[in-house]
């Protein structure tokens, strides 16, 4: 008789049910009953998101665009690629795009998708998307003003140097940049920071 619950990959934990704590159109803390692989019960906690984030790698002659701003929940300044939230009726795609538009003023006539992720899967349920775009163009200034305190190309090689000296630390676009980096999307001919 199997007495440790219902049959499970070995590793596996149980999620046997869970209720809402706090629900808000943006975000959802639910406590959850679990069963861990050695039978230990436990009430964990754990935070819903409704929709899916996507962030959007631009590139270009001059490198890469990136917002500098300040996130005041880590009372932090950093490069962030441009990102934010799916909103209803709207496809990862069209709100990479509008998202890229208004907060860097660039508008990708194009963007091809290159990962997904959970960047926190132990607590959080969210997805985030991540997209290239090597055709956008200039509109205009950003229509949302409160989103960077400034738009700038980086070269690759600077980008390098943010990543590496810690002046990229936003979840979303370490991991984005990263990955493009360790996939090769980054071209070896468009990197002067490259060792021959």
């Amino acid at each position: 008789m199997n007495t440790a619950g219902p049959e499970r990959r070995r590793g596996e934990w149980l999620h046997r049910g869970e209720q809402a704590i706090y629900e808000s159109e943006w975000v959802n803390l639910h406590i959850a009953d679990v069963l861990m692989p050695d039978g230990t019960q436990v009430d964990h906690h754990l935070v819903r998101m409704h929709r899916p984030a996507v962030g959007t790698i631009i590139t270009g002659t001059e490198g890469v665009l990136l917002l500098h701003r300040h996130r005041f929940i880590t009372d932090t300044w950093g490069w962030e690629v441009p990102a934010g939230g799916v909103d209803a009726g709207e496809t990862p795609e069209q709100a990479a795009i509008r998202e890229a538009h208004e907060e860097s003023g660039w508008e990708p006539t194009t963007v091809r998708r290159l990962c997904a992720f959970h960047p926190a899967n132990g607590l959080l349920d969210q997805t985030f998307v991540i997209y290239v775009s090597d055709d956008a163009v200039h509109r205009g200034p950003p229509i949302d003003v409160n989103e960077a305190e400034r738009v700038e190309w980086v070269s690759v090689a600077d980008l390098r140097r943010l990543l590496l000296t810690g002046e990229i630390t936003d979840g979303l676009s370490f991991a984005a940049i990263s990955y493009w980096f360790a996939s090769g999307a980054a071209g070896a001919g468009a990197d002067p920071g490259r060792d021959a």
